[in-house]
């Protein structure tokens, strides 16, 4: 059995983060560890003020010579939000004591958003990300994180092709091999995600029809998709369109209900097609 250990918070109630990833990996057949980074009540999102919050970063470090010790191995390493410079760091230590050729590291620089740091976040923090993205086999930032990591202005979702090419290009040069950018708009009716894989040289869109409102946790289903699909042997770009098209389908699925579900997409009862299109 494959085996992947997700690395980011735990919202206990919110559908988001770890509450996401270990279901959705597990559902496609593989093993999932999880090092929870912090813990709390909900998510931070609007309508959730007051939420609890518990930082487990001094129990990471314990976590991993545990893991060192009974000699665990990987095939998957992803990363999501990490909520500061100090819990960065620890986790590029991970990647030094776990990564190995035949294991994949996925990170998710989760840093902001429409032009923005989350709170707590600044250009210090987007240069230690940018160190743990050199280390990454596949880097999915969205428009806003593309532009931090490059430390350059932030030029909105819409962009045309050649900017797009040009922006993955620049960010491969971090060291990664892969890299997808989400939330890309190439018109006023499509967006996805635009992907280079600077080992072939080959560009690709993965696009949708544009469904407008927000929904959150989109973002952690397709992470938590495209790596369990990865990790299963498919190629890139199907492992992509998996991602693209189960997120999509989550969000179809919640249309009409975002009164009840206004904190997540119902992604639960949509586990049994992802299934079924990633059996073996």
């Amino acid at each position: 059995m494959k085996r992947i250990v997700s690395i980011q918070d735990i919202s206990c109630f919110g559908k988001c983060s770890l509450t996401v990833a270990l279901p959705i990996i597990s559902a496609m057949g593989i093993e999932t560890c999880v090092v929870p980074t912090a813990v709390l009540s909900t998510h931070t999102g609007t309508g959730f003020e007051g939420y609890t919050y518990h930082d487990l970063t001094a129990d990471i470090p314990a976590i991993a010579a545990h893991w060192k010790r009974l000699g665990l191995r990987f095939d998957a390493i992803c990363t999501g939000y990490l909520g500061s410079k100090e819990q960065v760091q620890i986790v590029s230590d991970f990647f030094n004591t776990f990564a190995t050729p035949q294991c994949k590291v996925i990170v998710d620089p989760v840093m902001g958003d429409k032009g923005q740091y989350y709170k707590g976040f600044d250009d210090s923090f987007a240069h230690q990300m940018r160190q743990l993205c050199r280390k990454a086999d596949v880097i999915m930032p969205n428009m806003t994180e593309a532009a931090l990591l490059l430390g350059e202005p932030y030029r909105g979702e819409r962009c045309d092709e050649a900017f797009i090419k040009e922006l993955l290009k620049r960010l491969s040069g971090l060291g990664t091999r892969i890299v997808m950018l989400t939330g890309v708009h190439v018109d006023d009716t499509h967006q996805g995600v635009a992907c280079y894989n600077s080992e072939t040289g080959d560009f690709f869109n993965c696009l949708s029809q544009n469904i407008p409102g927000y929904f959150h946790s989109t973002g952690d289903v397709f992470s938590a998709t495209f790596a369990g699909a990865l990790v299963k042997g498919f190629p890139l770009e199907r492992a992509l369109r998996i991602a693209v098209d189960f997120t999509v389908d989550c969000i179809r699925h919640t249309l009409g209900h975002e009164k009840e579900h206004w904190y997540g997409v119902m992604f639960e009862e949509c586990l049994p097609q992802l299934i079924a299109n990633t059996k073996q």
